[in-house]
């Protein structure tokens, strides 16, 4: 008997853990169209949120270093790699 209060109380904590991810993973969709439509209201306004440490991505575009550049871009702002690619592309 004591085997079976064992084994649910662990189903139970799995099952807690996954319906917690999934609610995380949703959070996280969910911001990430809201940070997406805020960028289109801002790029439609002519408005554009400056990170003071996108400089450093500047300064290496003088320097020639374009992968440095894109890696310090993503790092900074979270962009995927094609995303960061375009945005660095831009600021050339």
């Amino acid at each position: 008997m004591e085997t079976m209060a064992v084994i649910f109380a662990v189903a139970a904590g799995v099952l807690l853990l996954l319906s917690m991810q999934s609610r995380m993973s949703q959070a996280e969709r969910r911001a990430a169209r809201i940070e997406h439509k805020l960028d289109l209201i801002l790029g439609h306004l002519g408005l554009a949120e400056e990170d003071p440490r996108l400089a450093e991505v500047a300064a290496l575009l003088r320097d020639d270093k374009k992968i440095q550049a894109i890696k310090v871009y993503r790092e900074i702002t979270g962009a995927g790699l094609a995303e960061a690619k375009d945005a660095v592309e831009r600021m050339a």
